[in-house]
C-alpha cells in the first residue's frame, strides 16, 4: 500500500468525504482529486502538505505509512475536520469578506449595515417592530436579484425621496416607468385616505389565497426535496447531513433533482 491509498483509506474509515478534505486544505474539490492522483504527495503544495501531516497527526509521508488505524484515531482525525469546518463557519457568521468590491461598494454595504443597527439600537422600547423592519428588509434584499418589481420600488422610493432624478431609469425604462407611475397612483390614493380597509377586504382576501396557494406548492416542492434527500442520503451511505457531508449530499440532491425535470 502506498502513502496516496493509506491516505484514502484513513478519509474512508473517519467517513471523511473529498468535500470534507477540500474545505481544510482550503482548495477546490477537483484540486483534492488532482493532489491523489498519484502514489506519492508530490503534486501537493509544501503548505498544503504541512496542513495534510497535521490533520493526520504525522510530521511525514513515511510516518502515514506507519500509521495504525484504530477507532481512536479515527475519530481523532474525524474531529479535527469537525472543529476545522465549525470555525470557518463561525468565521463565515461574524465577518464579512467584502475582497472585489470598489471603495465606494464597500462605504455603502457599511452604511447599510449601520443604519440597520441603528434601527435596531434606537428602538429599544419597540424590539419587535424594529426587529420585524430589519427582518423584512433582509426578505426584501434576499429577493432582489428573483423579483425584478423589487428594485422598481426602491427606485421610486430613490426619487419620492430627493435622492434620484425621476426620468433616470437604471433598470428596463418602460416596465420601471409603468410600476413607478402605478405605485404613485396607489401611494396618492393611500395617502389621501380613500382605500379604507373595508373597500379593500376583498382584494385582501384574494391576495391572501394567492398566497396560501403559493404556500402549498413550496410544501410540495419541499416533499421532493425531502424525498430526493432520503434518496441522496442512502446512495452516498449516509443516514444524515451533518458538517463533514453536507456539501456532498446537497451535490447529490440537486443531482438528483436535475434528473427528475
Amino acid at each position: 500500500m502506498n502513502v496516496v491509498e493509506k491516505i484514502n483509506l484513513i478519509l474512508k474509515k473517519a467517513n471523511i468525504s473529498k468535500v470534507n478534505l477540500a474545505k481544510y486544505l482550503g482548495v477546490s474539490r477537483q484540486m483534492v482529486y488532482n493532489y491523489l492522483d498519484s502514489t506519492d504527495l508530490s503534486k501537493l503544495p509544501n503548505e498544503k502538505c504541512q496542513l495534510l501531516f497535521e490533520l493526520l497527526n504525522v510530521k511525514s509521508a513515511d510516518e502515514i505509512l506507519a500509521l495504525e488505524i484504530n477507532k481512536e484515531y479515527l475519530q481523532t482525525v474525524g474531529s479535527r475536520i469537525f472543529d476545522s469546518a465549525k470555525e470557518e463557519e463561525k468565521k463565515e457568521k461574524t465577518c464579512i469578506d467584502l475582497t472585489g468590491l470598489k471603495k465606494e461598494e464597500i462605504e455603502l454595504i457599511n452604511d447599510i449595515t449601520l443604519m440597520s443597527k441603528n434601527v435596531l439600537l434606537e428602538n429599544k422600547g419597540r424590539e419587535g417592530e424594529a426587529l420585524a423592519t430589519v427582518t423584512y428588509l433582509h426578505h426584501f434584499i434576499e429577493n432582489l436579484n428573483a423579483i425584478k418589481e423589487l428594485k422598481y420600488i426602491l427606485a421610486y422610493f430613490s426619487k419620492n425621496y430627493g435622492y434620484t432624478d425621476p426620468n433616470k431609469f437604471a433598470f428596463d425604462e418602460n416596465n420601471q416607468f409603468v410600476f413607478e407611475s402605478i405605485m404613485f397612483s396607489a401611494m396618492t390614493l393611500y395617502s389621501n385616505g380613500g382605500a379604507s380597509r373595508t373597500r379593500l377586504a376583498e382584494s385582501h382576501k384574494k391576495w391572501e389565497n394567492m398566497l396560501a396557494s403559493k404556500k402549498e406548492e413550496k410544501l410540495s416542492r419541499t416533499q421532493e426535496l425531502n424525498t430526493a434527500k432520503i434518496q441522496a442520503l442512502r446512495e452516498l451511505g449516509y443516514t444524515k447531513i451533518d458538517e463533514r457531508n453536507a456539501s456532498e449530499v446537497l451535490d447529490k440532491i440537486a443531482e438528483i433533482m436535475a434528473q427528475k425535470f
